[in-house]
């Protein structure tokens, strides 16, 4: 795969990832348990380092290094995971209760 490719990949698994907790009622996508907003976002916290940790290691495959990072970056990156995730969030929070109070017919 291209290193183009690759970018794309890792664009849409992290959109993916920050969705994640917003859109599934399982805990980690395998444990079936009631979350309440504190979980969801312990959640979305834990998919954020595991897309972290991928980013790096995609990092590492394509330049054969790992660059060091100042604490800028991380809040740059962890604002544009909160914005990612923002479709899954709306959608949990008023698209679901929208559409659950909508009659058919």
């Amino acid at each position: 795969m291209a290193p183009a490719g690759l970018y794309g990949f890792f664009i849409l698994a992290a959109f993916v990832a920050a969705n994640i907790p917003w859109v599934s009622d399982r805990f980690l996508m395998v444990f079936k348990r009631d979350k309440n907003a504190w979980l969801r976002w312990l959640e979305w916290l834990a998919m954020y380092v595991l897309a972290g940790a991928l980013s790096v290691a995609l990092e590492y495959k394509l330049t054969g290094t790992r660059h060091v990072q100042g604490w800028e970056f991380y809040v740059a990156t962890l604002c544009l995971f909160l914005v990612f995730a923002l479709p899954g969030f709306i959608y949990h929070y008023d698209l679901k209760r929208l559409l659950s109070r909508r009659a058919p017919g």
